[in-house]
């Protein structure tokens, strides 16, 4: 049977709900640049009344690709190479999960941690699905203190920086080999035209042919590979911005600070802080702002 006296006892507050994170969108700026670019090629190549068979050459992109490959493992360990093949996804994708819900997170922790002590936050830091934050706040409630604090998760965001480099250079690596064994291919293509000298149309057709691999090495570097390696070092510069918005966020817990502070502080992080609604005036308030409106108004000019 239920005590009654439970219905006197106040309900426990809600807990905030955990910055979504996990969340993909495509990057429409990384497919449209791609369609912009092969359509301004290969229009261009119509307008010139040529053929797309002219530069469809299975042999040529085979030497291409396979070349840059080779030599990019070379230049890389394999663990790097894998993680940047795999980083393509960060391309052309964008995680959802922006940095207002991560402030409105913080600012709740902020508000909690100043009622009730920072030692409350223990069981909700223990669920929190982003490891930085996660670790962070995990610190802060075990007491460590709070140079400590920051110099560790500094030491994170170093390394993933490094990580997050090192990707990059896997591809602007592709985009610099790229053309050179684009070069090769050609000089193959122009050791077999020489073979049949010949014939004069056959080799004005096999020179052409030849050079293919040549576009294919240009065009992949300057299209793809370096466009990639840029644009996932970009992405790196955004994680890493957020990390240090959650260091000071965390901070400021630490030291005590006012939620509102906090959040004033957070929010120079935030490009594009959430629009937050005017409060409704009085009718006080109303009427003084129509009558000062009234007054700095021009009058009407005497016919």
């Amino acid at each position: 049977m239920a005590d009654p006296t439970d219905k006197n006892k106040p309900s426990p507050s809600p807990a905030a709900k955990p910055a979504k994170s996990g969340g993909l969108r495509p990057d429409f700026a990384s497919f449209a640049g791609l369609a912009v670019a092969m359509a301004g090629i290969v229009g261009g190549l119509l307008l010139e009344k040529g053929n797309i068979q002219d530069i469809a050459q299975g042999t040529a992109a085979l030497i291409v690709i396979g070349g840059t490959i080779g030599a990019v493992l070379v230049t890389n360990p394999l663990p790097v190479v894998l993680r940047a093949a795999a980083g393509l996804v960060d391309v052309f994708f964008e995680r959802t999960g922006g940095a207002q819900a991560v402030v409105d997170q913080l600012i709740h922790f902020a508000t909690k941690a100043r009622k009730q002590g920072i030692v409350s936050l223990e069981s909700e830091a223990a669920a929190i699905p982003e490891p930085f934050l996660r670790k962070a706040l995990n610190l802060a409630v075990d007491g460590t203190d709070l140079q400590e604090i920051r110099k560790m998760m500094e030491t994170d965001i170093a390394l993933c920086e490094q990580r997050a480099e090192a990707e990059a250079k896997v591809w602007e690596a592709a985009g610099g080999y790229a053309p050179t064994i684009g070069i090769i291919g050609a000089v193959m293509g122009l050791i077999q035209v020489m073979k049949h000298l010949e014939d004069i149309k056959e080799v004005g057709h096999g020179i052409a042919v030849a050079f293919v691999a040549t576009v294919y090495g240009v065009g992949s570097a300057n299209l793809f590979c370096l466009p990639a390696g840029n644009k996932l070092r970009a992405r790196m510069k955004q994680a890493t911005l957020m990390k240090e918005m959650v260091l000071e966020g965390v901070v400021g817990i630490v030291e005590g600070l006012n939620p509102t502070l906090i959040r004033m502080k957070l929010e120079a992080f935030n490009p594009q802080p959430a629009k937050r609604p005017k409060a409704a005036m009085s009718p006080k308030e109303s009427a003084v702002s129509k009558a000062a409106a009234s007054e700095s108004s021009p009058e009407p000019a005497g016919t």
